[in-house]
């Protein structure tokens, strides 16, 4: 049995929500500064240690719904149209998982307005105290301008805010803010501090223990939340991962080796978060810099996942996959001397789930035409010979549980979008 691991939620939490921010430099830091200043207002009001810690995550996770790019630069407009679409998609992801449970709601409503939410039912439940909390934060954020002093800015965000109290915002929560905005503090700490171990230390974030049950379903979970942002991805991470445990398992791994091969085939591409669904889905050729950003997708997905001791192994299968034997892959440029078999046998699976499935651009291809191409790519010094010469004897059994996998997990898609 693979031993119980321990990860630090908010520190994870954080590294992904820099993560998704990496979409666009008018981004920038936007899931941390909501965090910050919902976490700075609920501290203000006096709520509890927990209270302040889920609506912390929550800050961080709140615009996880808004899948593209188009979606993400919306609701940086303080007026923003049709808002409850994309917190009602990261909902529904956050339902999926106990330990989110406290938070989902939170998202749900985070946009709705005090007037329209006190005391009303929205959408099937009320709307939590801590959801305005988040929706004051999330409409300070957006006013906030990198580019200018922010304690030049400050009057004219209170005044701003104040104009809709009552309305937009609860009395209590705007007072509260225009306390923190008369101090000095505030406004340097999101200049100078905003940074995850920042956000950590707020809180004093605890290491959750996980079981094998339990670090598989959070991989699953936050193989969803990458693949779920396209119907062409939909089921890519569940794919590989079946794949990579089949391969595994004829080369002889153990259950705990399997194990750990599983969970990193669904965490191989956490670093797409910072693609752009326009980019992924394009049908045509990608121009230099589309290119040069999906590249990037594995550097990011590995240093999102390097800061956690206990993945560190985990992070080496998932996120070498576009290494090569050679030294010319991406983005480290290691080789055959760097690579264990774990980043191999996973630099295999992705191949061979990228090109039996359909893309945007093309068909899946036919048997012949994968091996084809993976024993190309042997050849060329990309790929492990052991680990292609095991794909191709079993050829059969390892694409049959690929399918099985990417069936149920399509059934999984259709589920969660048809809600």
């Amino acid at each position: 049995m693979i031993r119980e691991m321990q990860i630090p939620i908010l520190q994870l939490v954080s590294s992904i929500a820099s993560t998704t921010d990496l979409m666009s430099p008018l981004l920038a830091n936007h899931h941390k500064l909501v965090a910050y200043i919902a976490f700075c207002i609920s501290k203000e009001l006096g709520f509890s240690h927990k209270e302040r810690k889920n609506i912390l995550l929550a800050g961080a996770l709140h615009d996880l719904g808004a899948l593209s790019l188009t979606d993400r630069v919306k609701v940086l407009d303080f007026e923003v149209k049709d808002p409850h679409r994309h917190a009602e998609v990261g909902y529904r992801l956050l339902k999926l998982l106990d330990p989110f449970d406290g938070i989902s709601d939170i998202v749900r409503y985070h946009h709705v307005s005090w007037h329209h939410g006190k005391g009303c039912e929205h959408e099937g439940g009320k709307a939590p105290e801590h959801s305005h909390i988040i929706h004051l934060a999330d409409r300070i954020a957006v006013l906030i301008n990198q580019d200018v002093d922010l304690s030049e800015q400050a009057n004219a965000i209170v005044a701003k805010v104040g104009e809709l109290s009552g309305t937009e915002f609860k009395p209590e929560h705007v007072e509260a803010f225009s306390g923190l905005a008369a101090k000095e503090y505030f406004w340097l700490d999101i200049r100078h501090r905003l940074t995850a171990s920042f956000l950590q230390r707020l809180v004093k974030d605890e290491t959750a223990i996980f079981d094998n049950q339990g670090l598989t379903r959070l991989a699953q979970f936050f193989a969803q939340m990458i693949d779920f942002r396209s119907p062409f991805t939909a089921t890519h991470s569940t794919g590989v991962a079946a794949s990579a445990v089949a391969i595994a398992e004829l080369m002889a791994f153990s259950e705990q080796e399997c194990l750990t091969m599983q969970i990193a085939g669904y965490l191989h591409d956490l670093g797409k978060l910072a693609v752009p669904t326009e980019i992924l889905e394009k049908p045509g050729k990608l121009t230099a810099d589309e290119w040069r950003i999906i590249k990037a997708h594995t550097y990011h997905g590995y240093r999102t996942l390097e800061p956690i001791a206990d993945l560190k192994t985990i992070n080496a299968w998932g996120s070498f996959h576009h290494e090569r034997l050679d030294g010319k892959g991406y983005p480290f440029h290691l080789n055959r001397n760097c690579l264990s078999l774990g980043s191999r046998i996973m630099a295999v699976a992705d191949i061979f789930t990228a090109v039996t499935e359909d893309r945007p651009y093309r068909k899946g291809m036919t048997n012949s035409e994968v091996m084809k191409i993976i024993k190309q790519h042997c050849l060329d010094g990309a790929l492990d010979a052991n680990v292609v010469a095991t794909l191709e004897k079993y050829f059969d059994d390892i694409n049959y549980r690929r399918i099985t996998a990417q069936d149920a997990s399509i059934s999984d898609y259709k589920f969660f979008i048809a809600q």
